[in-house]
């Protein structure tokens, strides 16, 4: 009888990959198929923002916060203001509170429809990523509407946001998350039922809430792991102790669970927005006394608060000048990249395509 031996060999997935969604390197000891070690390798995209914000004044930083997070720029943006206005105990006007609000949601549910789509096409479905990217339109056509970007937004500023929505956004806004609420069910037609989605996706990649707790893990990953815990609810900001919405959480913590609860949170999502339109005051949508040289006192904060991905922070230090001292920004995705060794291990390389998609991490949020 001869015995049959099999040699591990080194495989890069990336830098240059369509599935690693950006330059990250993942560096793959195989046995066969099967992910014997997974070493991520990162640094690819780094461009020094954090220190380039240094060099600017406070107004000059926001839209390079734009580009740290670039899927959710209005979160990137809004959480740089809110830790200045903390530093400066600022006070902004309601009606910019409610649309921020606005704002922020309807980024957060432009993100999902992007991963649902992604993730869908990564795993082998081209019709959800279509379905997707078709309603993800109506929303960056309001943000353009509003401040004439599609991307990068720089409308939420310090002390409030730039300008107020133009006319007929709340009509066009109500409308786009109608279609929305009504496509739903086509989102969840399209895979829930699908044997070979349900194959690829049903008791992979199970990520132990245990793990996830260790590791910082946050976000809609950690609450598809079994723990519910938001910002928003947890740790109020904004106004959102305003408004009446759930937590949606899974348990079983595999990219099954991590793809259903962002479809989960969309509607969570359209539920706040509804409330905040309803609720919309009048008034200013700018603390006037914010001024293109504006310096805030002497002092440090961390701010954070929940981006599409989790936790999104700003570690902020202020000596009094018109230039920050120190910008340090945390991203979610940093800490989803760590984890990967410890949970992606013994696992075909075709399911660690899934586990990477419904992951949802972005590069610029990791290589700031």
């Amino acid at each position: 009888m001869r015995e049959l031996r099999t040699e591990e060999f080194i495989v890069n997935m990336g830098p240059q990959h369509p599935s690693t969604h950006g330059v990250c390197r993942l560096v793959l000891t195989m046995d066969g198929e099967k992910i014997v070690k997974i070493e991520p390798v990162i640094g690819y995209l780094h461009r020094a923002i954090e220190k380039v914000m240094e060099n600017r004044t406070y107004s000059q930083c926001i839209p390079m916060m734009d580009r740290v997070e670039y899927v959710t720029s209005m979160s990137c943006e809004y959480v740089f203001s809110l830790a200045t206005e903390r530093i400066a105990e600022m006070e902004v006007p309601e009606r910019a509170k409610y649309l921020r609000v606005i704002m922020l949601e309807l980024n957060r549910i432009a993100s999902h429809l992007l991963f649902y789509g992604v993730t869908a096409m990564d795993i082998g479905a081209l019709t959800p990523f279509l379905y997707g990217m078709r309603e993800r339109e109506l929303i960056i056509d309001l943000f353009e509407m509003t401040c004439g970007q599609r991307l990068t937004y720089n409308y939420i500023r310090i002390g409030g946001v730039s300008k107020d929505i133009p006319k007929g956004f709340e009509q066009k806004c109500r409308s786009a998350l109608k279609v929305i609420a009504e496509k739903m069910s086509d989102y969840e037609g399209l895979l829930n039922e699908n044997p070979i989605w349900l194959k690829r996706t049903k008791g992979v990649g199970i990520l132990p809430k245990e793990l996830a707790i260790a590791y910082g893990v946050s976000g809609p990953n950690l609450r598809a792991s079994g723990v519910q815990y938001d910002l928003r609810r947890n740790d109020p900001y904004c106004i959102y102790d305003k408004f009446d919405f759930d937590i949606p959480v899974r348990y079983n913590g595999d990219c099954f669970d991590r793809y259903i609860l962002r479809l989960d949170e969309i509607k969570q999502s359209m539920r706040i927005i509804y409330q905040a339109l309803d609720g919309l005051p009048e008034g200013d949508v700018k603390n006037k006394k914010v001024k293109l040289t504006f310096k805030p006192p002497a002092g440090e904060t961390y701010t954070r608060i929940e981006n599409s991905r989790g936790e999104l922070g700003v570690y902020l230090i202020s000596d009094g000048g018109k230039k920050p001292l120190r910008v340090k920004t945390r991203g979610a995705s940093f800490n989803h990249v760590q984890i990967l060794p410890h949970f992606s291990t013994n696992m075909l390389i075709a399911d660690l395509v899934a586990n990477f998609a419904t992951l949802d991490i972005i590069m610029p949020e990791v290589d700031r």
